[in-house]
């Protein structure tokens, strides 16, 4: 039984954690897109640790011409502000917004700053909108954007930018981390460690709360219901998978947190 829930949990992270590229390098993305950089890299702030050294190798491999990060404050915000507090106590965290977070830690370990902050956004759906209306302050034109969210969020992050630009506009998906989860003693376990990373639980609840949105139907987050992201077609093997983990951890799917909603222009709420 526990076999198949680590493998159910699997079937989810990779639905969920995108990577449209093998690794983010220049000799990679001539490859498989033409091209040597892309216009735009994007780190959402929503993220675990890993994501700011993902955005780091980027940078050092200079596969973008502008580097942005994306996030204000949160579900996600505490644990961020938590776990960089204990592993790096020189750099502060209280108070401030995903974004300035990942920056501050960004130049405290590897030297680098992005070239734009975005720290007003408080929800999936913001971060996108607020991110495009930032670009667009900054006159920065994009044709090909790289995007670099937590693994849970990533699939969700692709769609809702989806909705916004034009079908010629190239996304590259590359999620912070990907998990393996295994058994470890009789209990689930990462295979590896992830800088970072969350507890068991947390990461489950994470990526059940995320199907009930990707479900383009009247209680979703795609155009049949609450019209947040493009359509997203789920393959069976993941509602399968869903369903199973849902038999064991029930009421665990997260819910969303309407202190973190944003009202839009045509009235209705994001989160």
């Amino acid at each position: 039984m526990k076999e198949q829930t680590a493998e159910n949990i699997n079937i989810l992270g990779r639905f969920c954690g995108k990577r449209d590229v093998e690794a983010l390098t220049v000799s990679h993305l001539q490859d498989q897109y033409g091209w040597r950089r892309a216009d735009v890299m994007v780190l959402f702030g929503g993220s675990i640790i890993s994501g700011g050294d993902v955005l780091a190798d980027a940078m050092k491999n200079e596969i973008a011409e502008k580097y942005v990060i994306v996030g204000g404050a949160g579900h996600t915000t505490g644990t961020l502000r938590q776990k960089v507090r204990e592993e790096y106590p020189s750099i502060i965290t209280e108070g401030l917004p995903e974004a300035e977070i990942f920056n501050r830690y960004l130049e405290a370990v590897y030297g680098l700053k992005a070239d734009y902050l975005e720290t007003q956004s408080t929800n999936c759906g913001n971060n996108i909108t607020y991110l495009l209306e930032l670009l667009k302050q900054q006159g920065i034109g994009f044709r090909s954007i790289i995007l670099c969210q937590d693994a849970t969020m990533q699939c969700r992050m692709d769609a809702g930018l989806r909705k916004y630009i034009p079908d010629d506009v190239t996304i590259i998906n590359f999620a912070a981390y990907q998990a393996e989860v295994t058994l470890k003693n009789g209990q689930l376990d990462y295979s590896e460690n992830i800088h970072g990373m969350w507890d068991m639980d947390r990461y489950v609840n994470l990526l059940m709360g995320e199907i009930p949105r990707l479900t383009d139907d009247a209680d979703g987050y795609g155009p049949k219901g609450k019209d947040f992201i493009a359509h997203v077609d789920i393959p069976e093997e993941v509602r399968t998978a869903f369903e199973e983990l849902r038999e064991i951890y029930g009421g665990e799917i997260r819910k969303a947190n309407p202190l973190y909603a944003s009202k839009r222009a045509d009235g209705h709420y994001s989160g």
